[in-house]
């Protein structure tokens, strides 16, 4: 499941000292920071790839997130998993095998790996440095800032963020991590207006026949 996770290493929830930081990727990330917590609710499709060169592996699927605080509920349909937490417990439905796990969102192996943490990554334990601007299809311009660990923590080596510069929104983001693998995140659609209740972040199991439940708790 750490694969499902690495989705939320698009963005977390503590600044990071501003003496560490480029000023322009600073300023821009700030920007970013104040107009993703304006917003109750996001919700986002996107295209998730993993790649690693050295052992000839592509591998690229589609999900959705929505997001309210620190619930969310993620959907990979392509490959069977459906992931929701209420900010406390975390339910992991695997459609193969018709099989939920619940355990308590704090006994994660790390908070980066949340995925209410994407938008936010940049705000926690990264240095950042400002590229250029891009012109990215589907997109327009975007400026490009990669972001370097303050620490092995992480397991990332760095991040590029690539964020739209008339709507300071991300647009897409490649994390290099310690593993040799590449993952990727693209957003296709979104929409910061849905009205999102909180019942929409907990697992029902009355929605399941004959489901088998792990509880870890």
């Amino acid at each position: 499941m750490k694969t499902l996770f690495l989705l939320g290493l698009f963005l977390a929830s503590f600044l990071f000292a501003s003496a560490q930081q480029d000023a322009k990727a600073k300023q821009i990330l700030d920007e970013v920071s104040a107009k993703t917590r304006s917003f109750n609710t996001i919700s986002a499709d996107f295209d998730f790839s993993m790649e690693n060169e050295e052992m000839d592996i592509y591998e690229k699927n589609s999900g959705s997130i929505q997001l309210k605080g620190q619930k969310y509920v993620v959907d990979l349909p392509d490959v069977g998993v459906k992931v929701y937490s209420d900010g406390e417990t975390i339910w992991n439905y695997m459609a193969d095998g018709n099989q939920v796990t619940i355990s308590y969102l704090e006994d994660g192996d790390s908070e980066l790996l949340d995925p209410s943490s994407v938008f936010t990554i940049y705000e926690r334990g990264f240095r950042s440095k400002y590229i250029g601007e891009k012109n990215l299809a589907g997109s327009g311009a975007s400026h490009e800032i990669e972001l370097y660990p303050d620490s092995d923590e992480h397991e990332v080596t760095k991040i590029v963020l690539f964020i739209g510069k008339t709507d300071s929104m991300i647009k897409s983001a490649l994390l290099f991590g310690t593993d040799g693998n590449t993952y990727g995140i693209e957003i296709k659609k979104m929409n910061t207006s849905a009205n999102l209740p909180n019942s929409h972040f907990i697992f029902n199991p009355s929605d399941f026949s004959d489901l088998e439940v792990i509880d870890f708790r």
